[in-house]
């Protein structure tokens, strides 16, 4: 059963930071969501969102195990963080937003990798 889960959320994850991840790079998207980050309205909204999708996976997906999914259960709870952090105090992730600015290419880079091995470790576990 753990590793059923752990290959769900993989996938979920996985899809999820593919399909995004290569929204940002070819729309330029990012560029746009970090500009929508001055509306503290936006922010809060999306921290719900956040605060869900960190929420299930947490309480869905608690493996603490020294292998690759401990890395789901981390994501599940940096995510829920994020969420908290996006309700309560939305300032602040404005700020951590604009140092991603400059950066955008290798933000969506990023998410195209790391969505690529958390789906290979979906779909090949």
């Amino acid at each position: 059963m753990e590793i059923e889960s752990s290959r769900f959320f993989a996938q979920l994850w996985g899809s999820f930071f593919v399909v995004f991840g290569a929204l940002f790079f070819v729309t330029r998207q990012l560029g746009r969501t970090i500009e929508m980050t001055d509306d503290k309205a936006f922010v809060v909204s999306t921290g719900y969102i956040t605060f869900l999708m960190g929420l299930v996976t947490v309480l869905l997906h608690s493996v603490w195990v020294w292998d690759w999914p401990v890395i789901v259960t981390v994501l599940g709870w940096s995510t829920l963080i994020k969420g908290i952090t996006k309700i309560g105090w939305p300032g602040a992730i404005h700020r951590q937003a604009q140092r991603f600015k400059k950066r955008q290419w290798l933000s969506a880079c990023f998410l195209l990798l790391f969505g690529g091995w958390l789906l290979w470790m979906g779909f090949s576990s």
